[in-house]
């Protein structure tokens, strides 16, 4: 099954690092927070995969068409300018580098894939700035299971601030930054039918806004939801909480 992931957004809320490099492209650990994201999947077998391309596209294209020397041990001849590969990387993927436009919305971006998703069958969809724990073939039964048009994951990401519960002025419990009980929110782990094109009417289209709206309005829309780790990468502060995550003996996004 192919999953796609769109790649092509500008970042402006961390346009500390986004002013030189897309936003999947910013490290966690030395490496692309996309990187990170694509082991989520190859976690559950899935490898083939569809980046929707638009800001500094080349920054992307540029490091997958290099990932296979730059993550090998070398042997270079300088004599004859001969290089031939000692070790070579694990990642076995297949990857679509598609550029969808530059100012092209999430909708659009999509939409421009439907050529070559449409014959495919089931897709899975993804943003390039979220990494979870999710169970990604769990997620795919359950899309099975109701035969709905989409499925979307909901998560309650953990709360910024120290929640309490009050009776009166006594503070009755205190959990410091617990996971969120105010509500469930789009987690960005998506599985959808092929006739989600048909929702999208063009690059303006925002794919969280029309689409999935009449989508929901119709009954087609169902939610897996995902109790266990979830982060975004919004803001400087998450991207530092993901970097300490990461350099903890197995990140949480490849737990469980």
């Amino acid at each position: 099954m192919e999953t796609v992931i769109l790649c092509g957004g500008r970042g402006s809320r961390i346009s500390e690092e986004t002013d030189v490099r897309p936003k999947p492209m910013i490290e966690i650990n030395g490496r692309p927070i996309l990187w990170h994201l694509m082991k989520c999947y190859e976690r559950f077998g899935h490898i083939n995969f569809t980046l929707a391309l638009g800001y500094k596209a080349e920054v992307i294209k540029d490091y997958f068409l290099h990932f296979h020397m730059r993550n090998s041990d070398l042997t270079v001849n300088l004599g004859t300018g001969e290089c031939a590969s000692i070790s070579t990387p694990t990642e076995k993927w297949r990857i679509n580098l598609m550029d969808t436009g530059e100012h092209t919305l999430t909708g659009g971006r999509t939409l421009r894939l439907g050529s070559q998703l449409r014959p495919k069958g089931t897709f899975m969809l993804t943003y390039g700035d979220g990494l979870s724990n999710i169970n990604i073939n769990d997620l795919i039964a359950f899309h099975k299971s109701h035969g709905k048009l989409a499925t979307i994951t909901a998560v309650r990401p953990t709360a910024r601030f120290g929640e309490l519960t009050l009776d009166g002025d006594s503070v009755k419990n205190f959990a410091e930054k617990p996971q969120s009980s105010l509500g469930w929110i789009n987690g960005g782990f998506f599985v959808f039918e092929p006739e989600l094109f048909d929702y999208i009417s063009g690059d303006e289209t925002v794919l969280e806004k029309e689409p999935l709206e009449q989508i929901a309005h119709e009954g087609q829309l169902c939610a897996f939801k995902h109790e266990g780790f979830w982060q975004c990468m919004d803001t400087m502060r998450d991207k530092l909480l993901l970097e300490t995550l990461a350099q903890q003996p197995k990140a949480p996004w490849l737990e469980g």
